[in-house]
């Protein structure tokens, strides 16, 4: 198998969402200044902020449904390396874009856009839950592990604008600090290494 094929495929999936946060950060300024900038956004745009919504709310639900039917074909057809896949898929998902997601935005309590400056460690107030993103962390491990298990190019590319929509659409509605994006992008690259390297024999 060609070893830079993945890398490939991961790169592909990164670029969207990485030239998103870079254009945001480079166009609108600090992240104070994006939050300021996207609050008046979608009070004046809500046909786009009701699109933004539909974003957030089922992208990663999107994946369930795809993984679930990749595990019903498998069966059927007795297809180990399908299943062994999406086994791998559900728990490194469960460990790292759950628990581990879920420990540190406890752990470091940064606020949300809109909810003051000060971090609040060991919170368990969703206004301090900022950092990262879970919805990125999750996206990203779902179709960025998809990406490199099919190995088409133009498909990962697919998928990385698919990131790049529910990353963003964090930051468009106000959920999250294009930094928390960034490091649920990060989070989400290291599910997408652990799910490629112990999915395969």
């Amino acid at each position: 198998m060609n070893r830079a094929r993945p890398l490939v495929d991961w790169l592909l999936t990164s670029l969207p969402l990485l030239a998103a946060l870079a254009a945001t950060v480079t166009l609108i300024g600090t992240e104070a200044e994006v939050v300021s900038f996207f609050s008046t956004f979608r009070a004046d745009h809500p046909e786009m902020t009701q699109f933004m919504n539909f974003v957030t709310d089922f992208g990663n639900p999107f994946f369930y449904v795809v993984f679930l039917a990749m595990l019903i074909v498998a069966w059927r057809r007795g297809d180990a390396r399908t299943k062994r896949f999406v086994f791998v898929y559900i728990i490194v998902q469960l460990l790292i874009a759950l628990i581990t997601v879920r420990f540190l935005k406890m752990t470091i309590g940064r606020p949300r856009p809109g909810e003051g400056m000060f971090f609040d460690p060991l919170t368990s107030s969703g206004a301090n839950h900022s950092l990262p993103s879970g919805h990125t962390t999750e996206i990203t491990g779902a179709a960025g592990s998809l990406a490199l298990f099919c190995g088409r190019h133009w498909l990962s590319l697919a998928l990385g604008v698919g990131i790049a929509l529910v990353g963003f659409s964090r930051i468009y509605l106000g959920m999250h600090h294009p930094s928390d994006v960034f490091f649920g992008w990060l989070l989400g690259s290291v599910s997408i290494v652990a799910i490629y390297t112990f999915s395969r024999k």
